[in-house]
């Protein structure tokens, strides 16, 4: 066999290795970002649907969009900690174990792929981590604030049930999930 042509195929065995690899994180990543989102959006899908006008909803939408206009160095100065012993205390481990990209979910995938890291130590990988971190943060502050609109009306409405169960899912479906972000990038400038 010509040399060239094993090159050719040992080219073409890497880049189905890596399809397959991409597909297989694609997919275990979808699976803990399916489960938190049912859990999640479910409960206040409900009482959205069933207690709020279509108009305070689109208000509470509406309003829900500022945090997407927070810049980044407003995120960092923001967080509640500057060092990870905060965030440690708080269990934020706990919800990284569980998450995209978690410890559960690399721990998967290295099973098929020994040496697959979600992060490489290169400077490229980590910025884009960084970046990644911050639309996350967004992400979650645009729906903490939607949740806590919504968990208030409830609130002054007598809900009170709805209120406790809008309060518990802002918490894990968003709090931590802000707390997973700034603790991730304390991380990373280690």
């Amino acid at each position: 066999m010509h040399p060239s042509s094993i090159a050719n195929t040992m080219k073409k065995g890497k880049d189905i290795q890596a399809r397959n690899l991409k597909r297989m994180v694609g997919f275990y990543n979808m699976l803990p970002n399916l489960v938190w989102s049912i859990l999640g959006l479910v409960p206040i899908s409900i009482f959205c649907y069933t207690h709020l006008t279509s108009r305070l909803f689109w208000l509470f939408i509406a309003i829900s969009f500022l945090p997407v206009f927070l810049s980044n160095a407003y995120l960092s100065k923001i967080q509640i900690a500057r060092t990870t012993t905060t965030y440690r205390k708080l269990r934020v481990g706990l919800i990284q174990q569980l998450s995209q990209n978690g410890v559960v979910i690399n721990r998967l995938i290295r099973r098929r792929f020994p040496t697959y890291k979600a992060v490489r130590k290169d400077a490229k990988s980590m910025n884009r981590l960084l970046k990644q971190t911050y639309a996350f943060e967004k992400f979650h502050y645009m729906l903490f604030l939607f949740y806590s609109m919504v968990g208030v009306y409830a609130l002054f409405k007598g809900y009170i049930g709805w209120a406790a169960i809008i309060l518990l899912t802002n918490l894990f479906y968003n709090i931590y999930p802000i707390l997973l972000q700034q603790y991730i990038r304390l991380k990373l400038a280690v």
